[in-house]
């Protein structure tokens, strides 16, 4: 039976170790809530650390602890100290979560932590391999394992493999300074499905894919490594149930059943009718703007001085990565601005800010929760932030106002918040007094809508979409039609060219025999190309055509001693064994003189691009521009190009990366007619890769053996995934 296999990390669990006893519990947290039904509904397994060092693991502690993480369902990989110090809190923490979290100067680079990284993520590769059978689905998680998937993929290529990014991704402009940014997006396109909480994050790594790796991307598909990836935001949830059914149960609760917090609130809220407090809960972590809320609010009290001694912010700091210097030092000036504000403001009956810097029960959370008037959320930037979504859940009065940051992954699905810039006090200061002074028809429409849109897409919705959305993407016949060449294929054109038949095979060249270059005068064929052609043509009764966009001078000099035949300019000219050149359209080429300043001025507005002038046909090469520049001047060229050609005999030919201008006279398919009327055969094959060569297999005898180069809709019948296949394919058919 297939299995899905969850990668974090850390295992949901917490590994207690007395002396030689070994304690463990589930964690809590809303990942492994999420997916609960993945994992141990559905046959499941969760790879991570345990959280314990090998150098605090004894053979017989080891033992003990595998036994233990076994019964739920996990396998743990191991981790010594300095793999913890180096790939967790050297890279994962000071190099990736500042410079995914646009905290630049806080970004460190050191050489050893990426090697480390490099390791830790080999050696979750190795234990997934010896879990994963195909057939399997792997779901990997975060930031931490941003190399994982190639890794995986790269062993195991029939997986279906998920990666769910729980951070931001940042802009192209950011992620463009990071030393190994080719690499670690060459990780994560391991995956046939990459996750992000929000459309922002999706479309910034798009950017990158196109704009680092100069790869295609077509809406949010990318064309790699002879696979069809799929990008998608899908926004986390909470257990809504979960902390709805604990506020409903804490609003009926006994005096003697409260806790000691809860009747400190209420001692608070019973002073004065009018008196409110405002709730901040977070880590204590840079990217969360704690220190930027504490003077907002300090703000705000300055400015309106009507709110002292009836509002108190109730300011819950729960400790992270204190090892970490910057995390330290957001430690103490936390305190000092708490303090100082504090010494301040306060009076004999009022302190204005009541600041918690520890880990609190969920008890403690829903007490919180469910006594404060407003929730005042403003990170300036978070991937997602559950605690604006556990906030709503809980006020089943429908009262309550939620204000928070627009730099949190949540805004852009709760827009009836009062959204904020955490950069600007003066905005937050005036939206504390509207939220303060909200009235209670108005809390309860906004707060109505939240819920309602927060308990339907909860955790559980959020986990069963993504592996729905892995269903679905791994299937790479949702998006081409043609079928892919199999062994048994191979077999049966293996006897066909090996046999004593007639046959005759077209060869597409760029795209398909080489790999596309930086410049086409650098497609030159190699040794090992002529070898693989000659072998070919030694074949009994086959006759081998190499149909080009190249013009008849370089196919002539390329290919100046060999008998077979060549065919140029997309279908002008013909070459066959006795070496002269026949036209097969007479064209008139005045036309060139009036385009070629047309394509040179978008040359000189285009960096990266260029024209390559042909005896026939010009085409501009953009290849090597910035690719959204690039997508935005094939538009325009488009457009005027099309109006300059209406009510003439030329069109515009759109291949990888390039566009063509030639007579509308010419195309493979009429060369293919004429070279069929040469000879008959009794097997045809084609081979090509773009656009120009749709038109060779639509024309070819329906019997034909057509075959596309790479993934994309096509007229042909099979199809390789890419280039580098298609010499292994023609050397197969030789063994």
């Amino acid at each position: 039976m297939n299995k899905t296999i969850i990668v974090s990390n850390r295992l949901p669990l917490q590994i207690e170790r007395n002396d030689n006893e070994i304690k463990v519990k589930p964690s809590v947290g809303g990942l492994a809530t999420g997916m609960k039904s993945v994992h141990k509904d559905s046959n499941g397994i969760w790879i991570g650390w345990s959280g314990l060092t090998d150098e605090e693991l004894n053979p017989e502690i080891e033992k003990k602890v595998n036994s233990a993480i076994s019964e739920e369902q996990c396998v743990a990989v191991g981790l010594t100290q300095e793999d913890v110090d180096l790939y967790y809190y050297g890279f994962s923490n000071r190099t990736l979560w500042p410079l995914f979290h646009y905290f630049i100067e806080y970004t460190e680079f050191d050489q050893k932590s990426w090697e480390s990284y490099e390791r830790v993520n080999q050696k979750f590769a190795k234990v997934v391999l010896e879990q994963a059978k195909d057939g399997d689905k792997i779901w990997i998680h975060d930031y931490q394992l941003l190399l994982l998937p190639a890794l995986v993929k790269a062993e195991k290529p029939n997986l279906s493999i998920g990666f769910f990014n729980h951070i931001p991704f940042p802009s192209y402009e950011i992620f463009r300074t990071f030393p190994k940014r080719k690499e670690i997006l060459e990780g994560i396109l391991g995956a046939d499905l990459i996750g992000f909480h929000t459309y922002d994050y999706e479309r910034h790594f798009l950017s990158s894919v196109k704009r680092i790796l100069n790869l295609d991307v077509s809406f949010n598909k990318i064309t790699h490594d002879h696979r069809i990836i799929k990008v998608d935001s899908f926004p986390m949830g909470i257990d809504y149930e979960k902390f709805k059914s604990a506020a409903l149960k804490h609003n009926t609760q006994k005096p003697d059943e409260k806790t000691e917090i809860q009747k400190r609130l209420d001692q608070h809220l019973e002073y004065s009718s009018d008196v409110k407090m405002i709730l901040s809960i977070d880590r204590l972590d840079y990217t969360k703007g704690i220190p930027n809320r504490i003077r907002a609010f300090e703000y705000f009290l300055k400015k309106y001085p009507e709110f002292q001694e009836k509002i108190r912010l109730i300011m819950l700091a729960v400790p992270s990565r204190s090892q970490v210097p910057q995390y330290q030092k957001l430690k103490r000036e936390t305190d000092e601005l708490v303090g100082r504000i504090n010494g301040e403001f306060s009076t004999v009956s009022w302190t204005p800010i009541w600041y918690f810097f520890r880990t609190m029960p969920f008890e403690n959370l829903i007490d919180l929760y469910t006594s404060s008037d407003v929730a005042l959320i403003t990170p300036v930037r978070d991937g997602m932030n559950l605690v604006a979504k556990e906030y709503v859940a809980t006020r089943t009065n429908e009262d309550g106002v939620l204000v928070l940051s627009e730099m949190a992954g949540a805004s852009k699905e709760m827009n009836e918040a009062l959204l904020i810039n955490p950069f600007n006090f003066e905005e937050i200061a005036d939206t504390i007094k509207q939220a303060l002074e909200m009235p209670k028809a108005e809390q309860k429409s906004r707060m109505q809508t939240l819920q309602k849109r927060v308990s339907r897409y909860s955790v559980e919705k959020w986990a069963s979409e993504f592996m729905n959305s892995l269903k679905q993407v791994h299937n790479i016949s949702n998006f081409i039609e043609a079928e892919k060449i199999s062994d048994n294929h191979i077999q049966d054109f293996q006897k066909i060219i090996q046999s004593q038949d007639s046959k005759l095979m077209f060869l597409d060249y760029d795209g398909t025999l080489v790999n596309f270059t930086k410049k086409p005068e650098d497609a030159k064929p190699d040794a090992a190309l002529f070898e693989l052609l000659d072998r070919l043509d030694a074949q009994p009764n086959l006759d081998i055509v190499i149909i080009s966009g190249r013009d008849n001078e370089t196919l002539g000099t390329w290919f100046a001693d060999k008998n077979y035949t060549l065919i140029s300019d997309h279908g002008v000219a013909i070459r066959n064994e006795n070496k002269e050149w026949q036209i097969l359209e007479r064209l008139n080429t005045d036309w060139m003189e009036n385009v070629l300043p047309v394509l040179e001025t978008f040359v000189d507005r285009t960096p990266g691009t260029l024209v390559e002038k042909k005896k026939y046909s010009l085409a501009w090469h953009y290849r090597n521009a910035d690719i959204e520049l690039a997508q935005k001047r094939v538009v325009e060229i488009n457009t005027v190009l099309t109006s300059f050609i209406s009510n003439t005999d030329l069109t515009l030919l759109k291949g990888n990366k390039v566009i063509e201008i030639k007579s509308s006279k010419v195309n493979k398919g009429r060369a293919c007619s004429h070279v069929l009327n040469q000879k008959e055969y009794d097997h045809i094959f084609a081979l090509g890769d773009d656009w120009t060569d749709e038109f060779m297999f639509e024309e070819l005898p329906k019997k034909s053996h057509t075959i596309k180069v790479g993934l994309k809709k096509t007229k042909a019948k099979y199809y390789l995934n890419k280039t580098d296949a298609v010499r292994i394919f023609l050397t197969s058919l030789l063994e």
